[in-house]
């Protein structure tokens, strides 16, 4: 029954979009109406509204509703959606204010004269939109009225006019900023949870080991970095448009002649373009380039692309009057003044100590408030000027309650197709795939590419995307990144805007297009770059590191970087490790080497023996990679003899547990059906045992050496787990102390500086309070606690201190402990200064021949070269299901 009630479901949302009922409604229509109907029907027959429900029941689902409706208004974890308004506003902002037709108009004229230049110009234009507006509508129809005319006036084929038109105006869907790769990165935050917990569990069932290394994860992903994924896809898109246009052009001269311009390019005409281009630009930067560089996160870049747009909207309504620039010149000097300020000063609010300090803040206040004054008033002009602003506003309020009345909707839909198993269903189907991962894939990606025909690009992103990515991201033979997968379904749903019959590109381009252009003719015009579209898909889905790469490179560039210790980095940074000691193991020795000839007679003797141990270790470290080497090579060896054997042993462990899971669900199935007669519950009685059965059929077809090959397989990976940890503990070991005495030598004279604080609490023993002594030791506690080494100084000082805040004071021990104090001051200070001249400048020297090697593992972050390798190594995708 669940089936039908799955078809009925399915029917039902088909008929409403079919029949022009409003996605935003035909989606929880679809839903409540299945649901009532299911919940009715399993009250009147079995009993049990919940009977005809694969997972849960009516109550289930509400509450699931409940939950997402808390989800996208509420949870502060998906503010990532904050950023569609203000993306939708900076988009429509400069389409109403004309900037999009300007950049159409002079870019036509400086491309023109070249062959099929005006066809590239338009999809120039149309990237530069994209990366500003991003609204698909706007842009077609703006470049629709302005291009489309010159374009045929000039000679170019109908069919190459109309395509280059309608392809260009869908980059905005992803090149960001996107609303596309927004909700894609919010929909696959869930399904990352969802994958990852279904990942842990398949290592559990696998290994038997109730925690996977974190390093097999499911790696997330974010608004930013599905921006920073798409960026090099988006560029590769109009690469290959250009390079179609220009291509044709050279083959068939009368497609797409040159077209020159009648004017003269003269220093007027260069400034209009420096006015009209270099605005645009500058936005772009302040947008994607506030997000790259680490500065703003997505929804501070919105808010920084809205008050740009608004900005140049303010002088392009006032275009030719008098004083048109003077809010854009104020907002400039203005960001200028601020930057310079925060270079110069230290701006902190809660920490004006001096006179600079309060000149600081002072310039800073003035110069914001100066940003605000011109913001307000190009807001005043776009109010006042054909109620601009007004008519913005109402546009970004319907485009925003639009997707998030889908947002909500979408989710009941696919609550209630979980209701009804359609998850297990697709989940099955494409397990059950031969070819592993890249038939799902493929599979999942003509499903999303058919449903194009007919769907928004925001219904397939939350109906289409809840459902397969927490499927194919689970799969560790592909181990793909969630940023990767919704580059490729954000490139895959692109091309729903060209597919014909429900292609919204083509709807815009039909409605401004001369009656002599054919629809035939814009159909035959899209073709082309829908191959092309096709063609960017499969150079992405070769090469993981187009997407990958800038996400993974600016997180280990920032600020915020992972440690070198964190578990997802150590493989690469093995491998890098690895190749240094093959090319540098020379130096390295050598290094060690001469740290073995120092000069340790002035050091204590604990400090001596973990000099010497750290040596050693940095010795041991070359055989601990040898041992790593050998436990790779001997895997790689039996790895492809293993392998089938272990694809086909967990494709039949996968089918048992699916009739295990079937099995579940018929005994809630015979547990609700109280009331039912005696023939249904021997009929699902029966269902059960011919699942136990299927179960005992299945465990006989797993092949005899299976248990056999496992161990051995296991065994050798559990050598190569064993070589890892004690290399990583051989090196960390390594340098840890090396760079502890040197800290501890340089701060000689900062030790030597305190000794008069010590000395200074002896003589306030019991002349002072002994709540205000209390805590001036522990001030000084503190400044010696700063000092590296001076633990042991740092103790007595703290033992003094609980004599004197004692119930009974015993001020006679507190002398004692700071006389003690003062005494290992003195000793400590001694041999410092006895070894420093001997050791330090040594001690430097070979700490920075280790340090990005045996000492990477250690540093609070990658060195720059170090990121940029691991970076690279981190973007490519690493199959690890022979761990599972």
């Amino acid at each position: 029954m669940e089936l039908l009630f799955l078809a009925v479901l399915i029917l039902v949302m088909a008929l409403a979009l079919a029949s022009g009922f409003p996605v935003a409604f035909a989606l929880p229509g679809a839903a409540i109406t299945t649901i009532g109907l299911a919940a009715a029907s399993g009250a009147l027959f079995a009993g049990d509204a919940s009977a005809y429900f694969a997972q849960g029941g009516p109550i289930d689902w509400l509450t699931a509703g409940v939950t997402n409706f808390r989800g996208v208004y509420w949870e502060v974890e998906r503010d990532t959606l904050i950023a569609i308004p203000l993306f939708v506003f900076m988009g429509i902002m400069l389409q109403r204010s004309k900037i999009a037709e300007d950049l159409l108009v002079t870019m036509a004229q400086l491309f023109g004269p070249i062959p099929g230049g005006l066809g590239i110009s338009v999809v120039f234009v149309g990237a530069l939109l994209a990366a500003t507006t991003g609204i698909l509508g706007a842009t077609v129809v703006a470049m629709g009225l302005i291009s489309l005319p010159a374009m045929l006036r000039n000679n170019y084929s109908q069919s190459l006019a109309t395509g280059t038109i309608a392809a260009s105006g869908t980059l905005g869907q992803i090149i960001p900023p996107s609303i596309v790769l927004i909700i894609l990165a919010d929909q696959l935050a869930s399904a990352v949870d969802q994958a990852g917990t279904a990942r842990k569990n398949l290592y559990k069932d696998a290994t038997g080991n109730i925690s996977m290394p974190s390093e097999f994860g499911v790696v997330s992903t974010s608004a930013g970095d599905m921006f920073l994924g798409a960026l090099v896809p988006g560029l590769i898109l109009v690469g290959l448009y250009m390079a179609y246009i220009l291509t044709l052009a050279i083959i068939r001269p009368k497609s797409a002649p040159s077209v020159p311009f009648e004017g003269r390019m003269d220093a007027r005409f260069w400034l209009r373009v420096v006015i009209i281009l270099v605005p645009p630009l500058a936005l772009i930067f302040a947008v994607l380039g506030s997000i790259i560089l680490g500065i703003a996160t997505v929804n501070q870049a919105g808010a920084i692309g809205a008050a740009g747009a608004m900005i140049m909207a303010g002088y392009r309504l006032k275009e030719g009057e008098r004083g048109a620039f003077i809010p854009a010149i104020i907002a400039i000097a203005s960001l200028v003044a601020i930057f310079f300020i925060t270079q110069t000063f230290d701006i902190n609010v809660r920490r004006i100590e001096t006179a600079d300090d309060q000149l600081g803040v002072t310039l800073a206040a003035i110069a914001v408030a100066s940003f605000l004054f011109a913001l307000a008033w190009s807001g005043w002009r776009a109010f006042r000027i054909d109620e601009t602003l007004k008519g913005v506003m109402i546009d970004t309020a319907k485009t925003t309650s639009l997707v998030f009345i889908i947002l909500l909707g979408a989710a009941m839909l696919t609550a209630a197709f979980r209701a009804f198993g359609g998850e297990e269903l697709v989940r099955e189907f494409l397990t059950n795939l031969s070819g592993g991962f890249w038939a799902q894939f493929i599979i999942v990606m003509a499903v999303i590419f058919l449903l194009g025909f007919f769907l928004d690009f925001i219904e397939i992103a939350v109906v289409v995307v809840p459902i397969v990515a927490p499927i194919l991201l689970m799969d560790p033979s592909a181990n793909i990144t969630a940023v990767w997968l919704g580059v490729m379904i954000g490139l895959n749903i692109q091309t729903s805007f060209l597919t014909p019959p429900f292609g919204f590109a083509l709807f815009y381009l039909r409605g401004v297009a001369p009656a002599a252009v054919t629809t035939l003719n814009m159909y035959k015009g899209v073709v082309p770059f829908i191959a092309l579209q096709i063609a960017a898909l499969g150079i992405v889905g070769s090469f993981p590191p187009l997407v990958n790469y800038l996400p993974t490179r600016l997180s280990l560039l920032s600020e915020t970087a992972p440690p070198p210790q964190n578990p997802r980095l150590q493989h690469c940074i093995e491998e890098y490790v690895l190749s240094q000691y093959e090319t540098n193991g020379d130096a390295l020795r050598q290094a060690i080497t001469t740290a073995k000839t120092l000069d340790k007679s002035d050091l204590p003797k604990a400090a001596a023996r973990d000099l010497d141990a750290a040596i050693k270790k940095a010795e041991e470290s070359f055989e601990r990679v040898s041992d790593i080497r050998s436990a790779d090579q001997a895997i790689a060896s039996a790895a492809p003899a293993y392998r089938p054997l272990h694809t086909i042993v967990r494709a039949i462990e996968a089918d048992i547990a699916r009739h295990k899971s079937e099995i579940q669900v018929l005994r809630t199935r015979l547990q609700r059906s109280r009331t039912a007669s005696d023939e249904v519950k021997a009929a699902i009685e029966a269902d059960i045992s011919a699942e136990e059965a299927t179960i005992a059929a299945l465990q006989e077809t797993i092949p005899e050496e299976w248990e056999g090959a496992r161990a051995e397989f296991a065994k050798l990976q559990k050598t190569e787990q064993t070589a890892s940890r004690q290399y990583r503990r051989a090196v960390d070991a390594a340098y840890e102390p090396i760079t502890e005495l040197i800290a501890t030598l340089e701060a000689t004279d900062e030790l030597a500086a305190l000794r008069g604080q010590i000395e200074a609490l002896g003589p306030e023993i019991g002349s002072v309070e002994n709540g205000a002594l209390a805590d001036r030791m522990q001030a000084v506690m503190r400044a010696v606690g700063a000092v590296e080494g001076a633990r042991s100084i740092r103790s007595a000082i703290s033992s003094a201190r609980r004599a004197v805040r004692a119930r009974s004071p015993d001020l006679a021990k507190a002398v004692t402990d700071l006389t003690k104090a003062l005494d290992l001051h003195e000793a400590e200070l001694a041999w410092r200064r006895a070894a420093a001249p001997k050791l330090l400048e040594p001690l430097k020297a070979y700490e920075a021949q280790i340090r990005t090697t045996i000492g990477l593992r250690k540093l609070r972050r990658l060195p720059r070269d170090q990121a940029l390798y691991v970076a690279a190594c981190n973007s490519q995708h690493r199959d690890i299901s022979l761990s599972f």
